[in-house]
């Protein structure tokens, strides 16, 4: 296994211990910063693992696929999480999930059709405000409420936009489909 892989693997590792430390409290006063801490390394594992895989000529169809699953495995926890805290309205969660198997499908559907859809740029503003929102939404401090709020706002519309702009540049891939 490369490094890159081992990156993605270590980040799926660490999502039981980021929640842990963001539902049970362990670590006391500590808890929330501990659990920040954990999903800022797991997020930079991401930019990391990519990074290297590409310069060094490590892409795998291990990291195609893990890659992205370890990504939605990270952000939908702690989004999950976020959710039973009180932090963030349900209902936006499920447009952000569900927007995630709606490409995870097309991308699916590509895939046997021998097709790979390459993430957009709109995807990687969506990715960077959901991170940029949970943690703002983990660290909780009372006077970034409004910016908090606000960049929430921006990653649910940078969701349903990478979606309609994933949908119309790939139309053509349902075509074929009866």
């Amino acid at each position: 296994m490369n490094l890159p892989n081992k990156l993605t693997m270590a980040r799926v590792i660490m999502i039981p211990f980021f929640v842990i430390f963001m539902l049970t409290g362990w670590g006391g006063e500590a808890s929330k910063w501990i659990s920040l801490a954990i999903f800022i390394v797991a997020s930079l594992t991401d930019l990391l693992d990519g990074h290297i895989a590409r310069k060094h000529n490590l892409v795998t169809n291990f990291g195609k696929f893990m890659d992205p699953l370890a990504d939605k495995l990270l952000v939908c926890s702690a989004m999950i999480c976020l959710v039973e805290m009180g932090r963030i309205p349900a209902w936006i969660v499920i447009v952000i999930i569900s927007r995630e198997f709606i490409i995870s499908g097309f991308r699916l559907i590509a895939s046997d059709n021998g097709r790979v859809i390459a993430a957009s740029y709109w995807g990687k503003f969506k990715t960077t405000f959901q991170m940029v929102m949970i943690c703002l939404m983990i660290a909780n401090i009372e006077a970034l409420s409004v910016l908090t709020t606000i960049v929430m706002w921006v990653a649910l519309v940078l969701t349903v936009v990478s979606l309609v702009d994933y949908l119309m540049k790939n139309k053509d891939v349902l075509k074929d489909q009866h």
